[in-house]
């Protein structure tokens, strides 16, 4: 990174310049909704250069440059609050341009000479990508099952002594009913990823979220993002909301979205700022 300067609308020593997303510049000006603020709270603006348009904000170097950002990652709730930020700045970005490619968390300069030369470098990637992706956003689907209920309480013990192969044929019996639950479960995931994924261009299919610390009780059968052309957007959902009606016994549909393309930019198109 190069040393901070203050001239001609550069970031001042004592910040740097975060950016948030790319998308084309159109020739008309995009002000930025003041309530949109950025990372550090600070208001977000648009650099131009090259034929793109990039958000932007200045937050303190304390925080981002290069060690001191080493530090602050191992802080949670301090990386909590900087993902949210970027990511309100990237859903702006998808309502304020046809389409926005989100740069990854903390990519940060030091004026905005070395945000153009990012954007010089890019030139090429970030064209082949917004050619691939003007014009669709993406949808996240997951698919869950309620928790298995409790097990029934277990018969009066008889009175003479406990058979063995009784014991082995009540647990066999439990087993086979546990997995045949699953195969169900799994086929009904499975249907609805394909009459999903029939709505959409691209799909990203992301290990499922079973972690205890997750947000949803239950088993996390469908974990996957949707590439859909805006103009499918409102069949797309109105899909999502007929298979949550007809949804039963636990099984549960969660649809998030629309974002902008995260799953579906193939490359990491953010040069380094050039010394």
């Amino acid at each position: 990174m190069e040393k901070p300067v203050t001239e001609g609308g550069q970031a001042a020593g004592g910040e740097l310049l975060y950016a948030y997303a790319v998308a084309r510049d159109t020739g008309t000006a995009r002000n930025v909704p003041e309530t949109v603020t950025g990372v550090a709270g600070e208001p977000v603006r648009e650099v131009c250069h090259e034929g793109f348009a990039a958000l932007v904000g200045r937050v303190p170097a304390a925080d981002f440059e290069e060690d001191a950002l080493r530090e602050r990652l191992e802080d949670l709730a301090w990386l909590e609050r900087v993902a949210r930020g970027h990511q309100r700045v990237v859903d702006a970005a998808v309502s304020l341009f046809p389409c926005a490619l989100p740069l990854r968390l903390a990519t940060v300069y030091h004026d905005e000479d070395g945000l153009r030369r990012m954007l010089t470098a890019g030139r090429e990637a970030f064209g082949t990508a917004l050619d691939r992706l003007e014009g669709r956003v993406e949808w996240g689907v997951t698919v869950y099952a309620a928790p298995a209920p409790a097990a029934p309480a277990p018969p009066p013990k008889p009175s003479g002594p406990p058979s063995g192969r009784d014991y082995l044929r009540r647990r066999g019996a439990e087993r086979r009913a546990a997995e045949t639950g699953a195969r169900q479960e799994a086929r009904r995931a499975e249907a609805v990823h394909e009459t999903l994924a029939a709505l959409a261009e691209a799909v990203r299919l992301y290990p499922p979220q079973n972690s205890p610390l997750a947000a949803h009780p239950g088993r996390n059968l469908l974990n996957a993002a949707y590439l859909v052309p805006r103009d499918r957007a409102e069949e797309f959902t109105r899909t999502v909301s007929a298979l949550t009606d007809r949804a039963t016994d636990g099984f549960r549909i969660r649809l998030t979205g629309p974002w902008a393309p995260y799953s579906f930019v193939t490359h990491d198109p953010c040069v380094p700022d050039a010394p």
